[in-house]
């Protein structure tokens, strides 16, 4: 299943619920979010190259 979602850009996201199948996505070891492991890009605070989860 793909999903297009609009990420937060002052955090970072641990957790996604899959709205299809209802599946709890982590991130990846060694990935501070969801976004992270299964965006087409990374978080933005890892763009700005800032600290990610920092709130």
């Amino acid at each position: 299943h793909a999903e297009t979602e609009t990420m937060p850009t002052d955090a970072c996201q641990f957790f996604y619920e899959c709205k299809s199948c209802g599946t709890l996505l982590k991130p990846k070891p060694g990935d501070c979010c969801v976004f992270c492991s299964y965006g087409s890009v990374k978080c933005p605070p890892i763009q700005q190259q800032a600290s990610c989860c920092t709130r």
